[in-house]
C-alpha cells in the first residue's frame, strides 16, 4: 500500500479511502477520468495509460506540466505511440499538484510526489 496505515482501500486504485491523495481523487474523477478512464488504463492509441505507464514514472514533473500547459507532443507509452492533444485543465495549482500525487501513487504506480515549489519552477 502507497501509503501505509489502517483504513480500508478502494479496489480500483489500491489506496486507502482516508488517504492523502483523496482530494487528487476527487479531482481525477472530475477532470480526468473521461479521457484516462476510472482504472487509469486510457484507451490503447487515443488516450494513454496512466496506470503503470513508463512515460508518467519516467517524469512526473513533466506530467504537471501537461495538466497545467496542456500538450500536443507526441508520446510514446509503454510501447505504443499517442498523438491526441491534451488541453490544459481547468484546475488550480493546488488541485494540478494533488491530481499529478494522486495519479502517481494509484493503481500500483510508486512514482513520488510533485509539489507546488515544481510546479512554479515549471511556471517560470
Amino acid at each position: 500500500m502507497a501509503c501505509g496505515g489502517s483504513g480500508s482501500v478502494d479496489s480500483d486504485d489500491m489506496l486507502p479511502v482516508d488517504s492523502k491523495y483523496a482530494e487528487g481523487k476527487e479531482i481525477y474523477s472530475r477532470t480526468c477520468v473521461a479521457c484516462h478512464m476510472k482504472d487509469g488504463k486510457g484507451l490503447e492509441g487515443v488516450f494513454p495509460p496512466l496506470a503503470k505507464s513508463d512515460y508518467l514514472l519516467a517524469d512526473p514533473k513533466r506530467a504537471l506540466k501537461q495538466v497545467v500547459q496542456g500538450s500536443d507532443e507526441v508520446m510514446v507509452v509503454n510501447g505504443v505511440e499517442y498523438d491526441q492533444v491534451m488541453p490544459p485543465q481547468d484546475v488550480t495549482d493546488e488541485e494540478a499538484v494533488a491530481v499529478v500525487n494522486y495519479i502517481l501513487n494509484a493503481w500500483g504506480n510508486d512514482g513520488g510526489e510533485v509539489t507546488m515549489e515544481d510546479l512554479k519552477k515549471i511556471q517560470n
